[in-house]
């Protein structure tokens, strides 16, 4: 299992001033169903989705995905004939953590009213299903509907009238929204993905000659700045050389930053090799953190999707966090939680990517992804600041770092 706590797999979305408010109602099984994967971005499978619920008229507050616990291995033996019927096994501690997660984030955001979903086999959602509702009973959390999904078809929790939620299930079209329920569905979110590995591929790292050409231009990008070290270093300047590579860096980014808003690109391999390397400076990385306007979160998002696709390894996880920073400013959850991923898997113990996943899994809501400083509040934070044994490990020294790359593709 990938994630186990693929909380906040989506978020509310920062409110514009002309979208129409979402509301669940939770009278209206299929409207629920045909809005979640607008809230996720993708299909859901093989998942629990808890949707935290708040006046008036039940607003989403926070919508949280968790993958759901594959069933414990069967017994090595079989019941004889005869042999008293075994109870269904508990639900297993995976199942429990989830469900605790869940309950104590809705808790922790004051909300005592939720939705939720199961996409599986009776099987697999029944004892998360009753462990949710058990615990959500306990925290004084109202659960108005909990339906499982499964080969076009639902069943509910809830409901114990025949009549509309009969044994067999109910069937439903995913697809059929009236025209008011489909303006409202593409305010929320109008591209759809088929599942979760698709939001994935958006930031999966290229192949083939797209590899071998920026692990090429990363080489040229790491010896220009071994170049610009050897100079200084004759002079004994090895300051003055950290503040000139700085300075390009800096300066590098932010026209990148500047020409992804005005509709642009990058035009080369070298363009991007030379801000993954620049990234790996903590000021270059902060400086570029400051400059994340939420106005301009489409753009920010294409630049950071393009760099964390072609950033080589070990220059993947400061692109990969601002990604993850922008996407969640947004309210897109699933492409946060996959842009860390990508951050982690290059650096475990990247502290920015850390944070963001702590707070992401947390349900915390995109109003909080404040920008940390501005531009200017960075500058003048590293201006004339002493330099720890600690930001020399972190700081750019090509003499003492050698790019990990394959050389197969």
């Amino acid at each position: 299992m990938n994630q186990t706590l693929a909380a906040s797999d989506d978020l509310p979305r920062p409110p514009h001033p002309q979208e129409p408010a979402v509301v669940v109602r939770a009278g209206s099984p299929p409207a629920l169903l045909r809005l979640i994967p607008h809230l996720l971005g993708f299909v859901p499978a093989k998942s629990l989705i808890v949707i935290g619920l708040a006046p008036p008229r039940d607003r989403i507050r926070v919508t949280l995905r968790y993958d759901l616990p594959d069933l414990p291995d069967p017994p090595a033996t079989k019941l004889a004939a005869g042999d008293p019927p075994v109870a269904d096994p508990p639900a297993t501690d995976l199942a429990a953590d989830l469900v605790a997660h869940a309950v104590g984030v809705l808790t922790a955001q004051g909300l005592t009213a939720a939705v939720a979903v199961g996409y599986g086999p009776e099987a697999l959602v029944t004892p998360v299903a009753r462990e949710l509702r058990e615990a959500a009973w306990r925290a004084g959390i109202s659960v108005g509907e909990f339906l499982r999904v499964q080969d076009g078809r639902y069943w509910s929790y809830v409901c114990g009238n025949q009549a509309c939620c009969p044994a067999e299930g109910v069937p439903f079209d995913a697809t059929a929204a009236d025209p008011v329920e489909a303006e409202v569905l593409a305010a929320v979110r109008e591209r759809v993905l088929a599942s979760r590995a698709a939001v994935a591929a958006r930031v999966a790292p290229l192949g083939g000659i797209a590899r071998e050409s920026m692990r090429q231009a990363t080489r040229r990008a790491e010896q220009h700045i071994a170049h610009l070290l050897a100079k200084v270093r004759k002079s004994a300047r090895l300051g003055a050389a950290r503040h000139m590579i700085a300075a390009e860096g800096l300066a590098a980014v932010a026209a990148m930053i500047m020409r992804y808003r005005d509709g642009g690109r990058f035009t080369s391999d070298y363009e991007i090799a030379r801000i993954t390397v620049a990234l790996r400076d903590l000021r270059v990385r902060d400086d570029a953190w400051a400059r994340m306007d939420p106005g301009h979160s489409e753009a920010h998002q294409r630049l950071w999707i393009d760099v964390v696709r072609r950033a080589q390894p070990g220059y993947v996880a400061a692109p990969a966090a601002l990604l993850a920073f922008v996407a969640w400013q947004a309210g897109e959850g699933a492409l946060a939680n996959v842009a860390l991923d990508r951050a982690l898997a290059d650096d475990p113990q990247y502290s920015m990517a850390m944070l963001l996943r702590q707070v992401i899994t947390a349900g915390a809501p995109p109003s909080l992804a404040r920008l940390p400083m501005t531009p200017e509040e960075v500058a003048a934070s590293y201006a004339g600041a002493e330099r720890s044994d600690d930001d020399r490990d972190h700081e750019l020294d090509m003499d003492d770092h050698d790019l990990d790359i394959d050389d197969e593709d």
